[in-house]
């Protein structure tokens, strides 16, 4: 803008400069013009009396320099001439001059050379006895004036240049400062132009209105950040290029996203149900589908997003469903295992039972069927009384009251109960500690200790030892059950919680159990919002901690 308005006035007073030039020129060569008008008549007025005085000898002795007298006869006859021969002088009577001082008694004219170069001025005046008496004289043109002047003509302009653009810069700058220094944040509060107060107030109300629309957008995009951000399902939002535009913390941490500077979102996941779901929603249908990411399960729900029917991107919603799934893995696996652990009993009573109805059985063979069938019944009751138990711990409805319970005098009568099936293999049983209390549901308490002193006989060794350790530490009791067993190989620790999940098969068919007792520890601990960890050594043996909040 400076060098706009630097220019503006540049040329301006540049134009002046040459439009005053050329003013005072006409006007300096029309004053001199007149001036000389005024010599002409003034030194007419002395020819004229000389020349009725002493006639034509004084226009033959005239000898002024830069003068020249004619006079001429009322018919336009050349009578004397002071620069030329009358006689060879054509008529003057049509010379405007002359006409003039014939009609009028004066008469002036002037008339340029053939060059251009020069200029006449000649003024006639008609004296008494009717003859014409005419003076001229001859001046340098305007161009020979101004090409004498050139080179002061030059000096003058050069100056006058540098001069306005010194001056024009400066006035250029001087006005541009005060809109330089307006304060654009608070557009009416500035002191400038009267000229620049409508577009001020303007400027302010719409500032104003701006900044409400700012606030507002900016609420609204934290609302919309604090909503999203607080989502545990992943929110993806791609324009019809699938470039990313939006996301919350949750698809980064679900994907797993390193960078999500990189432009398409199909660079996130490059599995073929991301794309598919990615390339319907912008194609303009509704899509889901599950894809598996790192052993979790995710599902995605991808929905275009429409302007003036034209599709311009699409939502996309990840959510985790890992745990729903391993539910349900985990529900047909305890399906599976259910139907396999009942229908083998079944079996059993079943055979012996129709083996006995067929008859001819000895007695001694009905006693030793039935005696089978007695076995095989008490394992269906407590298969399915253990089913029962962490069914109700899953549900929470166990119909029992909490209440203090000491664990060291629980541990004591399970060891007790527990000695006859621990010397049948010599293992020797310990209950260690002092009295220590938890508030729970003894019933429950009472079956994860047996559950996991029981586990610690059956996968112990001949002459092995099993210790039931209580302490009490930082407000919080701590029961360990510790044997010097078979061990747990290490992949498979992880898993000794599930439901039927056994380490050996082949094993635990020998020391029988359902499967289920590890199962009710860790659902018992939930129960009494206790914690449960293992640790196991393969061939030294394992020991399993149950920490209680007092």
């Amino acid at each position: 803008m400076v060098n706009k308005i630097f220019r503006s006035n540049f040329f301006t007073s540049m134009l002046i400069l040459l439009m005053s030039f050329g003013l005072i020129f006409g006007v300096l060569f029309s004053y001199f013009e007149a001036q000389m008008f005024a010599e002409l008549e003034s030194e007419a007025g002395y020819i004229s009396y000389a020349v009725k005085k002493d006639g034509i000898d004084f226009i033959a002795g005239f000898n002024e320099k830069g003068k020249r007298i004619t006079w001429v006869s009322g018919d336009g006859t050349v009578l004397a001439d002071t620069k030329a021969v009358a006689k060879e002088l054509e008529n003057h009577a049509d010379r405007k001059e002359i006409s003039d001082a014939l009609k009028n008694g004066k008469g002036t004219s002037s008339r340029y050379s053939d060059t251009l170069m020069q200029k006449t001025l000649y003024y006639a005046e008609k004296l008494d006895d009717g003859t014409i008496l005419r003076v001229s004289t001859t001046q340098n043109s305007v161009v020979i004036i101004l090409f004498g002047l050139l080179q002061p003509l030059i000096v003058i302009i050069v100056l006058a240049l540098i001069i306005s653009v010194f001056l024009s810069y400066r006035l250029s700058k001087a006005i541009i400062k005060p809109i330089n220094e307006l304060d654009l944040d608070n557009p009416a509060a500035n002191e400038t132009y009267k000229e620049l107060t409508p577009l001020l107030k303007k400027m302010s109300a719409q500032k104003k209105t701006i900044d409400k629309q700012i606030k507002e957008a900016k609420q609204k995009q934290e609302e919309f950040k604090l909503i999203t951000e607080n989502m545990s399902e992943g929110l993806l939002v791609i324009d019809k290029e699938s470039n990313l535009l939006s996301y919350n913390q949750a698809a980064v941490r679900l994907l797993e996203i390193s960078d999500v500077t990189s432009g398409s979102v199909l660079a996130f996941n490059r599995s073929k149900g991301f794309r598919s779901v990615i390339e319907k929603a912008l194609s303009g249908e509704r899509a889901e589908n599950d894809i598996t990411h790192d052993e979790n399960t995710y599902n995605l729900i991808a929905n275009p997003v429409c302007e003036n029917d034209k599709i311009i991107g699409a939502v996309i919603v990840i959510i985790d469903i890992t745990e729903s799934v391993k539910r349900e893995q985990l529900r047909q696996e305890f399906t599976s295992n259910v139907s396999h652990e009942l229908k083998t009993p079944l079996t059993s009573i079943s055979g012996f039972a129709e083996m006995m109805k067929s008859g001819g059985t000895s007695d001694e063979t009905v006693v030793d069927f039935s005696t089978s069938i007695y076995d095989e019944a008490q394992r269906l009751i407590t298969l399915v009384s253990d089913i029962m138990k962490i069914s109700e711990l899953d549900e929470g409805v166990v119909p029992v009251e909490k209440e203090n319970v000491d664990i060291y005098e629980l541990s004591k009568d399970i060891v007790k109960r527990l000695a006859p099936v621990a010397s049948k293999r010599n293992i020797a049983l310990n209950v260690i500690g002092d009295t220590a209390y938890v508030h729970g549901a003894k019933k429950i308490l009472d079956e994860m200790i047996y559950n996991l002193c029981d586990n610690a006989i059956k996968y112990n060794k001949e002459n092995g030892t099993v210790d039931v350790i209580i302490n009490q530490a930082n407000n919080k009791t701590i029961v360990t059950v510790r044997d010097t067993g078979i061990g747990i190989p290490a992949p498979e620790q992880s898993r000794v919680f599930e439901r039927f999940y056994r380490v050996d098969k082949s094993h635990s068919k020998l020391v029988g159990g359902t499967g289920l007792g590890l199962a009710i520890v860790k659902h018992g601990a939930a129960f009494h919002n206790a914690e449960v960890s293992l640790e196991s050594t393969e061939g030294k043996g394992t020991s399993v901690t149950i920490t209680f909040d007092q």
